[in-house]
């Protein structure tokens, strides 16, 4: 016999792929439909949703549950939105990071450069799709949001919210390019894209979606906000750790793509502002050129300097302040014990 199912999941994360992978199969359609050619485009796109924890999901369809309504397959499909969202999140950002690898596979600019026969502007093309593959993905979000089944009255209380949700996703991913490589990077600034380039999208904005949706009242969304805020820092907190110091089996993911674009990370951040000069030197140094023969070494410094224990304890200050705010919030049974959990599975994790 298996695990039992968390709280949080209860089949939900089933239903989700399926709706999930049964749109994106018929949209792709339409597309190959156009002209076959476009066949590889669709494979990433497919690609592209094949997988995932599917917390964002999760969280707009407890944000819903939390306001006291009942199961719902619209619901479902509506929250299933976020995962496009994110998906298109992922494309992007592995564009704009030049990453090799996402989930153990070739991300989709170098595996939609193969598309393109040979020659001087191959790496460029494969770019080019790939940034189209990002924003067809984004606009299927709102496609599936608008299709999802819900009453156009529930609808439209939560539209607006697509809006603010667009600003500050692309605002962090914009503060991050601005500040990488900056002189100025310090925990306050690399904080401050985390909040923006990924706590927002990922916990906060998609309870709030479910909550507007549910009609939920001002209280509701404001300790949406107490407990997803901090949670979603944390996890990202998380994510920059296990970035560097995870294991890649795990992470699918190289451990020197935040290190060889010397991402603004809070980890990156407080090495360099501990850092003894002789030390900030050489990581300095080693960050201009990182490889795998300079990992250890690198991982050393961000220990030594106090970087890793630091980004430790921020986690653990925003992971209480989630947990307290949802002490204090009165919560339908089942949506209490499932954003619980919620909490445990978004920072306590290995990939």
């Amino acid at each position: 016999m298996g695990e039992p199912a968390a709280a949080w999941d209860g089949g939900l994360k089933a239903r989700v792929d399926g709706e999930l992978h049964a749109f994106v199969a018929g949209e792709t359609a339409l597309l190959t439909a156009i002209d076959p050619e476009l066949k590889p485009v669709a494979e990433q796109l497919t690609a592209a949703v094949a997988d995932g924890k599917r917390l964002r999901a999760a969280f707009a369809y407890w944000g819903w549950r939390a306001a006291g309504q009942p199961d719902s397959e619209a619901m479902v499909r509506a929250a299933t939105a976020m995962e496009l969202v994110h998906a298109a999140a992922v494309v992007h950002d592995d564009l704009i990071d030049d990453s090799p690898v996402r989930r153990g596979a070739p991300t989709a600019h170098l595996a939609l450069r193969r598309a393109v026969p040979e020659g001087p502007g191959r790496e460029a093309a494969g770019r080019a799709l790939a940034l189209l593959v990002g924003d067809l993905l984004t606009a299927w979000a709102g496609q599936l949001f608008a299709s999802c089944g819900l009453p156009s009255g529930y609808l439209a209380r939560a539209r607006p919210l697509w809006a603010t949700l667009a600003r500050e996703l692309v605002a962090g991913e914009c503060l991050e390019v601005l500040r990488t490589r900056g002189a100025a990077a310090s925990e306050a600034s690399s904080l401050e894209i985390v909040r923006y380039k990924t706590a927002k999208y990922t916990v906060e904005h998609p309870l709030h979606l479910g909550a507007l949706l549910a009609g939920a009242p001002p209280p509701l969304l404001d300790a949406f906000t107490a407990y997803g805020l901090p949670l979603g820092e944390a996890f990202q907190l998380r994510d920059d750790l296990l970035g560097v110091f995870g294991d890649p089996a795990h992470t699918g993911k190289s451990n020197l793509d935040d290190l060889a674009g010397a991402k603004p990370t809070a980890l990156l951040a407080l090495a360099l502002e501990r850092s003894g000069p002789a030390d900030r030197a050489r990581l300095r140094r080693l960050l201009d050129r990182p490889g795998h023969e300079q990992l250890d070494e690198l991982r050393g410094l961000l220990v030594r300097s106090g970087a890793r224990a630091r980004v430790e304890e921020l986690i653990e200050e925003r992971t209480a302040a989630a947990r307290s705010a949802l002490a204090a919030t009165a919560l339908p049974g089942p949506a209490a014990a499932a954003l619980r959990e919620l909490v445990d599975t978004a920072t306590a994790r290995t990939s």
